[in-house]
């Protein structure tokens, strides 16, 4: 997120005192002036405006663009599920949101795995490491991708998860992340699947972004693929996250007018994986969503854009409340 620095207004000159005839006349009226002094105070304050010369510091604003990006290194990947952590200044991944009092999704649970953690880069070692996705071995995780110009995925998906955690919240469902930048690196994408199977999660959704070649546009939902082997089984899961999915996908293009992928899933923005760890071991229904192509100069000027991330989290917050909603 962005933040705009403290203003300070700048010190006015001192007036020169004058003495003379006028000394008992202004001695006279200094107690009214200082009544009136007093209540300009009390307004102005009350107004926050900063004329004292008092700091201002403004909140982050939930609008950021491209000017949220960061300097970290990051490694492209088309692998799905080697793209999933991130970084921002929000509750713990161990918490979860304070829902409405009431609203269509009052007892749902809804979980937000923003993919990847900006802090990744720095622990090399970490997330190389393998951990068992039910059908094979797999790195833990990786750095994500980013644009040509330094926009990480791994600020782009937190920035969008939380727009979508703020409008879940409002319809009455308890959200939960499975990161929200509150440590190092991480988690694997193992751990990212035991968090949603943990909570009970009534839907996991994934949030991410692709790195593929220049000229690949449009998003895609990834669906989990039938898998029984291991710790995995996707079977109970396959029928209710392809319905995620679809209800996902059809708000998304409604809300952001973006088009499916024209390079995965032949037009129909939809994918069905069986080699993706967050997927595999899912024990409740869950999807990927790659929003867009960041190696993409159009893509990216969407991804980068705050007013288009708002639209994509109202796309992809009304596909969760028409799937939980039936």
């Amino acid at each position: 997120m962005s933040y705009v620095g403290p203003d300070f207004d700048p010190p006015r000159p001192p007036r020169r005192s004058r003495r003379g005839p006028l000394t008992i006349a202004v001695a006279a009226l200094v107690p009214g002036a200082l009544v009136g002094w007093l209540v300009w105070q009390a307004v102005g304050d009350s107004g926050g405006g900063g004329s004292d010369g008092s700091v201002a510091q403004s909140s982050p604003s939930p609008d950021t663009s491209a000017s949220d990006t960061s300097s970290s290194p990051t490694t492209g990947t088309d692998d799905a599920d080697a793209k999933e952590p991130g970084k921002s200044p929000s509750p713990s991944n161990s918490s979860t949101s304070r829902p409405a009092a009431s609203g269509p999704l009052k007892g749902k649970v809804v979980v937000i795995d923003p993919g990847h953690n900006p802090g990744n880069f720095r622990h090399t070692a970490e997330i190389n490491r393998q951990v068992d996705i039910g059908t094979n071995s797999k790195e833990c995780d990786t750095t994500g991708t980013s644009t040509n110009d330094g926009y990480t995925e791994a600020r782009f998906t937190l920035d969008l998860s939380h727009r979508i955690r703020t409008l879940l919240e409002k319809q009455g469902a308890t959200v939960k992340f499975t990161q929200d930048g509150d440590r190092p690196w991480g988690p694997c994408v193992d751990e990212r699947a035991r968090i949603g199977n943990k909570a009970k999660a009534d839907a996991v959704v994934s949030i991410h972004a692709d790195g593929s070649g220049a000229g690949n546009r449009g998003f895609h939902v990834i669906l989990p693929g039938a898998v029984n082997e291991g710790e995995a089984d996707t079977r109970p899961i396959v029928a209710p996250s392809r319905e995620l999915g679809e209800r996902i996908a059809g708000n998304f293009v409604s809300a952001t007018g973006s088009a499916p992928s024209n390079y995965i899933g032949d037009g129909t923005g939809l994918d069905v994986r069986t080699d993706l760890g967050g997927l595999n071991l899912s024990t409740v229904p869950k999807v990927f969503l790659e929003c867009g192509n960041m190696r993409d100069s159009k893509d990216a000027a969407l991804l980068t854009s705050g007013t288009w991330r708002q639209k994509a989290a109202r796309g992809i917050s009304a596909g969760i409340v028409s799937f939980l909603r039936g």
